[in-house]
């Protein structure tokens, strides 16, 4: 019998690798997500959770499904821990996606305060997921101050660029003892594939899904893909020859008498 195929966060099992980021929100987008793409799991700034004059995000998304709150809009250690306060208080529960940005340019996270922000809330009973620059160094620090899981980016956020850190990806794979989970930058269902074909435990995608023509298809080929990807790093990829080639069938012996 084969065995089941899942991954553990904060004492949470999921099956499902797909991570929603909500950030570009609309209720179909949510919908596919969870219909389509099997996701598990999805991201809401606090700002879309704690409003009376908008629409809740909080009215959309289906009951079982893991809340992950950010701290967008931090700029720094102490302003992503009192989001992730105040979304505890909001009942999104103790699972917190650290973000913190200074840069609107590039928006690229900030890897120091990132640190701070990990260990205080880590102290404080948080399954915290810290979005980052891959280094492998900060990855390290990240998981001494207690991290659940590690969150490289793969392109800018939004980019759809795909694995542009593809490198440095895979060295957190190879070095860090955590679930690392894709997230940003990701624009195709392939580029999800290879990046769970290299040992990613999931892949969060966002802009390519609700930026598509069609949302539900999108998310459905995101499903698949990641599952392609999964399965082919479980079944173990075939080596790649450098130089020359190598015949699949003898090309020898059928011509003897």
């Amino acid at each position: 019998m084969e065995k089941k195929d899942t991954f553990i966060l904060g004492g949470k099992e999921f099956s499902s690798r797909f991570i929603l980021g909500s950030g570009k929100y609309n209720v179909q987008l949510i919908k596919a997500a969870v219909e389509n793409a099997g996701a598990q799991m999805i991201t809401l700034a606090l700002r879309r959770a704690n409003t009376k004059d908008a629409e809740n995000i909080l009215d959309h998304i289906p009951e079982g499904i893991t809340l992950l709150p950010n701290t967008s809009g931090a700029r720094n250690a102490k302003e992503a821990v009192r989001i992730a306060r105040l979304a505890r208080e909001l009942g999104c529960g103790n699972f917190v996606k650290v973000e913190v940005i200074h840069d609107s340019k590039y928006l690229l996270p900030d890897n120091y305060e990132t640190i701070k922000a990990t260990e205080q809330l880590a102290a404080e009973g948080f399954v915290v997921l810290p979005y980052m620059y891959p280094d492998l160094n900060v990855a390290r620090d990240l998981m001494s101050a207690g991290a659940a899981a590690i969150m490289p980016l793969a392109a800018p956020i939004g980019s759809n660029k795909g694995l542009a850190t593809k490198d440095f990806i895979r060295i957190l794979i190879e070095e860090i003892d955590l679930p690392i989970i894709v997230d940003a930058g990701i624009g195709r269902p392939s580029q999800a594939c290879e990046a769970m074909e290299m040992g990613c435990a999931a892949v969060m995608a966002n802009t390519a899904i609700a930026t598509a023509g069609d949302i539900p298809r999108m998310a459905k080929a995101f499903h698949l893909a990641i599952e392609a990807g999964r399965s082919a790093y479980l079944s173990g990829l075939g080596r790649v020859l450098e130089k020359g080639g190598s015949a699949s069938s003898p090309l020898t012996g059928f011509l003897q008498d």
